[in-house]
């Protein structure tokens, strides 16, 4: 009985040592959803995202995508240090798909990186294109 309680004190503490191991990226976005609001057809927007690293290890960016032509996205820089940050840059043109185009729209940026926890992450955008 004895052996079976250490048995299962040194596997809880080992489970417990092994989730609290810090020492890998880890990716955090100040924001995953930004609302555009009313955005005539045909104006350029830019915003920019804070993309952060609060894990232990150098957070790698290893690609950036949009799901979409009419949204632009990089980061800088493409490696971010421990306790470190750096910048999403967006650009969305309302005007890419036509000067008839009215309504809502999504559009999402994708964020790969080497954090084994979240490797994908993704910001949203949202607008309500409108007549110029």
């Amino acid at each position: 009985m004895k052996r079976v309680l250490i048995v299962t004190l040194f596997v809880l503490l080992l489970g417990l040592l092994t989730a609290c191991n810090t020492s890998q990226p880890q990716i955090m976005l100040a924001v995953t959803q930004l609302e555009l609001g009313d955005v005539t057809n045909g104006v350029i927007v830019e915003r920019e995202v804070v993309v952060q690293n609060t894990g232990a290890e150098a957070l790698v960016i290893e690609g950036v995508a949009t799901s979409c032509g009419c949204t632009q996205a990089s980061i800088e820089p493409m490696s971010i240090p421990p306790g470190g940050q750096g910048a999403l840059h967006i650009t969305f043109d309302s005007g890419a798909h036509g000067p008839e185009l009215r309504g809502e729209l999504i559009r999402q940026v994708f964020i790969a990186s080497n954090d084994p926890d979240q490797p994908t992450s993704a910001v949203e955008l949202s607008a309500n294109i409108v007549a110029p």
